[in-house]
């Protein structure tokens, strides 16, 4: 290499130092060239000598303000030294005066991660994917859906692999196509496909860790992460998930840790901010974490979600002020949907909490009503469900498969409603010494898709030995959640009750226990949550009646077809009489009295639901007839619910 201008350049990436010495030759040589300079600033930049590198920078804009290589460098160096919107401004120009210049998008899109400006991160993002890619169909595809429009990206992309079915690019875009339905056995095959034919594309094994993090399967994410993790250690994109595969695996502390950490590296990120106090609400720390979703909200006052985070901790940590603030929010026209949503919710339960019910339900209301627009949530057929699985569970279908499944009475299956008092049953039982609380574990419902999409007969249809093995995979599925070396385990997802049939099948002699509430108190309570996934039914009253009958129907079948398979704990006598019925309780799953059940409150294992705060106090009578306050905007519950108003016992 012959060009000393262009040697200089060449050692910048590696030889900083040389590149150095080069540049202040050139720089004497030539003093009028700006090359030189440029060379020795950016030489000094990768040194950490960044006060060095603006003296020189800061002329050299001025002379040369169309020179877009100058201004990155000038956004690095004021970055680095502490001026972030100085910085982010300069790189701004930069990508203005070369739209292809992806160091500077990469920059910018760095920059305003760490000052928690999510609009531009993403813009700069979308403009990096569009530029890394080889050709522009799948440029344009790249853009879309790094700004969230999949839907616009997906018959790009499908075309596009018509003709061209092993290019991994496309196959890793496609992938996120459809980890945005939530169809993730199709974004795994992708990737996978994608990694065969490049095991070295990074994105696409980070993609697949959260894809399979996503479905919950954090065990399968942290080896997809841990290459990652050994080549780029400090990526915070690469920790963040890492933290939330180690709250799924039940490590709290390590999770706790990794998010602090990010909290400190990136303090003016909102997003950081909230996942922190989400992972300190998880290990009890309360003021802790209101002092990061305040932090959050300070940050950025329009992201509803660390308002929404105050508010549902239940303990009134919201002022005047702050539901004057989110109602201020709430009128402009520009705020995003999403954190719309969430403020409606957060001014509902603050308006709640101040005593003045009808303008908490007409924000519930306008909350749920941007769920269902958001999500483009649609009604189940109930009936022709229930219809299924009683057709199905019979006493005979039982009786013929006795003795099958797995030998183990470990599992403690709590089902029921969100918002029941299933959160409480499971301080109460992980209390006793013989007990271990886990989390609300996603297995069985993964379990009953994989087997219900091998058709409508496979469970009818599965040998001895099949069974078995499904009983065994959840157990091993399960073991990792399992810490504290004690006998029996409390899988707390609610939504099991759907699943009480395959459960009795392949776990014969788990205990299954229903915890039943009232249904207005219920199904009024689960209405103005605002959950972080699932729960569809919830949003709509209508919809939340017919599911409450749903439930009490699968409830009642298997006591019919399996008697004695589930024990019922209504939640009202737990609360009149917590002795008597704790004592039922542990009678029923099969442990001794322990008085350490009654002072559940005191446990101060992590709790993961948004009734995290509720069961940290001993048990109160105030929240029984919450929803009488809300009587009158309730009708469409009442009707839907029908008679199970009554005989819901």
């Amino acid at each position: 290499m012959s060009d000393p201008f262009a040697q200089a350049a060449a050692a910048l990436a590696d030889a900083p130092a040389r590149a150095e010495k080069l540049a202040r030759a050139l720089a004497a040589r030539a003093p009028q060239d700006p090359r030189p300079r440029l060379i020795l600033a950016s030489a000094l930049r990768r040194q950490g000598r960044c006060v060095e590198a603006l003296s020189l920078l800061a002329p050299l804009a001025q002379a040369f303000p169309r020179a877009a290589r100058t201004r990155y460098e000038l956004g690095l160096c004021l970055r680095a030294t502490g001026r972030g919107a100085d910085g982010l401004a300069q790189l701004e120009a930069a990508v203005q005066l070369d739209p292809a210049l992806g160091e500077a998008w990469e920059a910018l899109a760095d920059t305003a991660f760490s000052m928690g400006d999510a609009a531009r991160e993403t813009r700069a993002r979308a403009a990096l994917a569009r530029l890394s890619t080889d050709h522009p169909d799948v440029g344009r595809a790249a853009e879309m859906v790094a700004l969230g429009r999949h839907g616009e990206a997906e018959p790009i992309l499908r075309a596009f692999l018509l003709a061209q079915p092993n290019h991994a690019e496309a196959s890793r875009l496609l992938a996120a196509c459809y980890v945005a339905v939530r169809a993730f056995d199709n974004a795994e095959t992708l990737l996978r496909h994608a990694l065969t034919l490049d095991p070295g594309f990074t994105i696409a094994r980070f993609d697949l860790a959260r894809t399979l993090f996503m479905r919950q399967e954090a065990e399968a994410a942290m080896r997809e992460l841990a290459p990652l993790l050994a080549a780029e250690p400090a990526n915070p994109a690469y920790r963040n998930l890492q933290a939330g595969c180690l709250a799924l695996l039940g490590d709290e502390a390590g999770a706790e840790a990794l998010h602090a950490g990010l909290a400190r590296e990136f303090p003016g990120n909102p997003r950081v901010a909230i996942n922190h106090g989400h992972a300190l609400r998880t290990k009890g720390e309360r003021d802790a974490a209101i002092a990061a979703y305040r932090r959050a909200a300070s940050l950025a006052p329009h992201v509803g979600e660390a308002w929404w985070s105050l508010a549902n901790l239940k303990v009134a940590a919201l002022s005047e002020d702050d539901l004057a603030a989110m109602r201020g929010l709430l009128a402009r026209r520009d705020l995003a949907e999403v954190d719309r949503m969430h403020l409606e919710f957060a001014v509902g339960r603050a308006a709640e909490d101040a005593g003045r019910a009808g303008d908490a339900f007409a924000h519930y209301a306008r909350g749920n009503a941007l769920v269902r627009r958001h999500f483009g949530m649609e009604p189940e057929d109930y009936p022709a469900q229930a219809a299924q699985v009683s057709t199905r569970f019979t006493p005979e279908f039982f009786a013929a498969r006795q003795g099958w499944g797995a030998d183990s009475d470990a599992p403690i299956f709590v089902v029921g409603l969100p918002r029941s008092g299933s959160t409480l049953v499971e301080q109460i039982l992980a209390s006793h010494p013989d007990i271990e609380g886990t989390m609300e574990l996603p297995y069985i419902g993964a379990l009953a898709a994989r087997i219900a999409a091998q058709g409508e007969d496979a469970v009818a249809l599965a040998e001895p030995a099949q069974v078995r093995a499904w009983g065994e995979e959840y157990l091993a599925r399960a073991a990792v959640h399992r810490r504290l070396g004690r006998a029996r385990f409390i899988d707390k997802m609610p939504n099991n009750f759907r699943h009480i049939g395959l459960i009795r099948l392949i776990l014969p002699h788990a205990r299954i226990v229903d915890v039943r509430r009232a249904p207005m108190a219920a199904c009024f309570s689960g209405f103005k949550q605002l959950f972080a996934e699932g729960q569809e039914f919830s949003y709509d009253l209508t919809e939340l009646g017919r599911y409450y009958r749903h439930y009490l129907a699968l409830i009642r079948h298997f006591a019919h077809a399996a008697p004695g398979a589930v024990h019922t704990l209504v939640y009202e006598d737990l609360v009149e009489d917590t002795e008597g019925q704790v004592r039922h309780l542990l009678d029923a799953v099969g442990v001794d009295f322990d008085p350490a059940c009654l002072r559940f409150f005191e446990n101060d294992r992590a709790v993961r639901t948004v009734s995290s705060e509720q069961v940290r106090r001993p048990i109160y009578r105030s929240g029984l007839d919450h929803w009488r306050a809300f009587e009158a905007d309730l009708g469409a519950l009442k009707e839907a619910l029908g008679d199970a108003l009554e005989g819901w016992r």
